[in-house]
């Protein structure tokens, strides 16, 4: 399903709605809509009473039509393309362009869709939006418009993985000048979603991206040293000095390791070199308080039998 494309070849964040939902918003438009004209039906009985038969018809056909449609030309211009079904699937027309609809494209909407969905039973409006790429129907066609999906399922944030301690060190005196920007979008983009593809995909895309690296700035990869581990490292020094330039020497070390290390990173698919581990310091001995005797509380001094005066 591919996306909206505006005519200055801007991709908009929104999607074609297919014919399932279409259907569907459309089945409850049109409960709604007779549901709407039997009532006025049941009001216009006693109002047309005293009338003959030929203008009780024609009362009958005019609120036909008005209901049919009126009312949906009315609800899709002063909802910017939101009737009630639409709404309640999670759908809304849009001009071509991706901006919202007027009166006019309302109008031709309403005029056809009486024609392909009304007097056709939906089969014309079925068999258009089957046939076309973007799920377009007659009346979209003729009016310049686009049912879309509002409702898009919201994707979790894809987190890249953090770099291999024992390479981040190794990064830090790097020339990353030469890189350009598109290739650090297609890494970040490939961390973030590595674990998704298939591993021999994954590794090759890896591959090709370190290579890539490797030829602008000449740090090679070791032997032994996954790919995709490498780019972690290559993309967490290059955070590092966007820190540090942002925020001056008081930027923390993002790529700086901790000791103790785990002697296997955990997350990539092969080991690197061995992590040394820090020294265990000595704890420093433990000076005994010695011990003090208490003090012993004096005696009572002898009374002399005089009180203080108040």
């Amino acid at each position: 399903m591919s996306g909206l494309v505006t005519g200055e070849a801007v991709a908009l964040g929104v999607q074609p709605a297919k014919l399932p939902s279409r259907a569907l918003a459309m089945v409850l438009d049109v409960i709604v809509y007779w549901g709407v004209y039997f009532i006025l039906s049941f009001g216009l009985l006693a109002a047309t009473a005293s009338l003959d038969g030929a203008a009780v018809a024609a009362v009958y056909v005019a609120t036909l039509l008005l209901v049919l449609i009126g009312v949906p030309i009315a609800v899709e211009t002063l909802t910017r393309g939101r009737s009630l079904g639409k709404l309640a699937c999670g759908l809304r027309v849009v001009r071509d362009d991706g901006g919202p609809i007027r009166f006019r494209h309302a109008l031709v909407r309403g005029a056809v869709g009486l024609i392909e969905i009304q007097m056709m039973l939906g089969v014309v409006a079925c068999i258009a939006s089957l046939v076309s790429e973007r799920g377009r129907r007659v009346g979209d066609v003729f009016a310049g418009t686009l049912v879309v999906r509002e409702r898009i399922p919201v994707q979790r944030a894809q987190l890249m993985p953090p770099p291999p301690p024992w390479l981040a060190a190794q990064m830090t005196g790097v020339d990353l000048s030469a890189v350009p920007e598109e290739l650090w979008l297609a890494i970040r983009q490939y961390l973030a979603r590595m674990r998704q593809l298939d591993p021999q995909v994954s590794w090759a895309m890896a591959q090709q991206l370190a290579n890539d690296v490797t030829a602008r700035t000449g740090a090679p990869v070791q032997e032994g040293t996954p790919p995709a581990a490498f780019l972690a490292a290559v993309v967490a020094e290059r955070q590092a000095r966007d820190a540090r330039k942002a925020f001056g020497a008081a930027a923390p070390h993002l790529h700086q390791p901790q000791f103790p290390f785990h002697p296997q990173p955990q997350g990539w698919a092969a080991a690197g070199p061995p992590v040394p581990v820090a020294p265990a310091v000595p704890a420093a001995p433990v000076q005994q308080a010695v011990a003090q005797p208490m003090p012993q509380p004096s005696a009572p001094e002898p009374s002399t039998g005089f009180a203080p005066p108040a």
